[in-house]
């Protein structure tokens, strides 16, 4: 795969990302496109330290991917909360959480 083709899948994974977060009030949904995002950014850090072969920004990868990990054990967690405080998983009822 050449350098054009790795710039373009993160591309589109990042607009993925961002159309999933603009149109979804589902929280587990909007979770995923932010990790979709979070890829997409990672997928560009490995290519560039593959082609110009620096292993750096691989290091930088792999502390992004457990940052990464780490929100979503938080937000998963706050999903059960609103889930179980409400029954649904819509952010619309986050903001009654406010309390």
């Amino acid at each position: 795969m050449t350098l054009t083709g790795c710039i373009t899948l993160a591309a589109a994974l990042l607009c993925i990302g961002i159309y999933g977060l603009v149109t979804r009030k589902q929280a587990v949904a909007m979770l995923l496109s932010v990790e979709l995002m979070a890829n997409s950014a990672n997928i560009l850090f490995a290519a560039f330290a593959h082609f110009r072969g620096g292993a750096s920004a691989q290091v930088f990868v792999l502390f992004a991917l457990a940052i990464t990990v780490a929100e979503v054990a938080v937000g998963l967690a706050l999903v059960m909360l609103i889930y179980r405080r409400h029954g649904d998983t819509t952010l619309d009822l986050a903001s009654e959480a406010k309390q």
